[in-house]
């Protein structure tokens, strides 16, 4: 098929990179002329394992290519994808402007028969304004060409994209056209040859089942936090909370780890704009809202606990920090634990070491240069003259350590992880102080 993908960013990359590494023939647009020309040379601008490969492969193979002429773009596909940004506006709801400025670029050059597929994640009611917004255009035109608007939502999780794209459990597809269907069909037909795993809905139904999908899962972590943070106060180990319930197939394992807050592209904005859409229909979204306070207070768990071990005096130290995206495999900061740990450092007087695989970069372009940043080129520079470590990050790289040697290293012996990777006999026989999450060594107790 020849498809055309509106977007650049996250989701217009590994889609386009996909469809076009099962054969078809794509066109991503972008308005942003550097980054189509890096693009078009193989450059990536964003981390995501696997997906720098694919872009090259297919590049060299003529399958995929990358433009910024929307009028061929629009006359190259019958699939017109839009996957642009949909950022929350002050009330956290879901801002539109750039998919409906998508839809008017579509109808503004359309000449034939289109299907047009929403595949930025956009609230209820979303594909009926695309379509108004594009009749309009047309009726401007006066132009009487058919088409068609669907909802396609992505399930793409960050540093497993590629997997969840080749290999995902389902394809949900929003529509009432046969036409579509079809088409929609044929798209997906090398994903789907094992077993069908295309879910075919009404149209509203596939918008909110995104969004549902998100709230769930951040509903689980929202959950395993506050359980957490019992067992802290109570002399639990969550740890051992976590593989008793997560053994009920009914529950199960994935995303119950405790931890210091969910953040990304995803979670945060998506349970805002579920809860905003709430409240515009007159539904107290009670629960989501529950979801979302828990994880902003979650995030401030890290430096409470740190702020406790130094007595509340911080001025003047330096903090060890390791990780610095959002999760591992990623170099996003969006809404990542990390920002407000530094940021609250920063406050307080303290100075910051950090070390991340991949996320320095955009941590130097989020807060420049500064005197109480410093961005170092390995784990162990960054423990370097520092008086205590925090763990943001679950990256691999982590997981192995020499606790004699973070021992000698720290000023103080402090490892707060906000990741729980160690345990804690082992760091506290290393004459280590290790505050992690919900271990059943409350700080609180450990400094009375």
């Amino acid at each position: 098929m020849r498809i055309t993908i509106f977007g650049s960013g996250y989701v217009g990359l590994v889609t386009g990179a996909c469809l076009a590494d099962v054969g078809h023939d794509v066109i991503c647009v972008d308005i942003d002329n550097d980054k189509i020309a890096a693009l078009n040379d193989g450059q990536v601008p964003i981390h995501e394992p696997g997906l720098e490969t694919i872009i090259r492969h297919n590049l060299e193979a003529g399958r995929l290519r990358f433009t910024t002429d929307a009028a061929r773009a629009v006359e190259f596909g019958l699939l017109q994808f839009i996957a642009v940004g949909t950022p929350p506006d002050e009330d956290g709801s879901a801002d539109l402007q750039y998919v409906l400025q998508v839809a008017r670029t579509i109808a503004t050059h359309m000449q034939e028969y289109k299907v047009i597929v929403d595949k930025s994640t956009v609230p209820v009611g979303t594909a009926e304004k695309v379509h108004a917004c594009v009749a309009e255009t047309l009726a401007e035109r006066g132009a009487t060409l058919a088409f068609d608007v669907c909802s396609n939502p992505e399930f793409l999780k960050e540093g497993a994209a590629i997997e969840d794209f080749s290999r995902g459990s389902r394809i949900v597809v929003g529509t009432d056209s046969d036409r579509v269907r079809q088409a929609m069909r044929e798209c997906y037909a090398p994903y789907n040859r094992l077993q069908d795993k295309l879910i075919f809905m009404d149209i509203r139904s596939a918008e909110l089942t995104k969004y549902a999908a998100n709230a769930m899962l951040a509903t689980k972590i929202s959950f395993i936090n506050e359980i957490a943070n019992l067992a802290e106060k109570l002399g639990a180990d969550i740890e051992h909370v976590r593989h008793g319930i997560g053994s009920d197939p009914r529950i199960g394992h994935h995303f119950i780890y405790p931890g210091c807050g969910y953040g990304g592209s995803c979670f945060p904005k998506d349970v805002q704009a579920l809860a905003r859409t709430a409240h515009a229909i007159g539904h107290q979204p009670q629960l989501l809202e529950a979801v979302e306070a828990i994880n902003v207070r979650q995030k401030d768990l890290l430096y409470s606990k740190l702020a406790r071990a130094f007595h509340g005096d911080l001025a003047g130290k330096t903090i060890a920090l390791w990780g610095l995206a959002f999760k591992p495999n990623t170099d996003d900061m969006r809404e990542a634990p990390s920002r407000a740990l530094m940021e609250a450092l920063w406050d307080a007087g303290a100075r910051v070491q950090a070390f991340d695989p991949e996320a320095q970069d955009e941590c130097r372009r989020l807060y420049g240069e500064r005197d109480d940043l410093s961005l170092c080129k390995r784990r162990d520079e960054a423990l370097e003259g520092a008086d205590a470590l925090v763990i943001c990050t679950e990256w691999k790289a982590f997981r192995t350590v020499d606790f004699s040697v973070l021992k000698q290293t720290l000023a103080s012996p402090i490892v707060i992880d906000g990741r729980n990777l160690f345990e804690p006999a082992q760091l506290k026989r290393a004459g280590l102080d290790y505050y992690a999450i919900g271990r059943g060594d409350s700080l609180q107790a450990a400094l009375a």
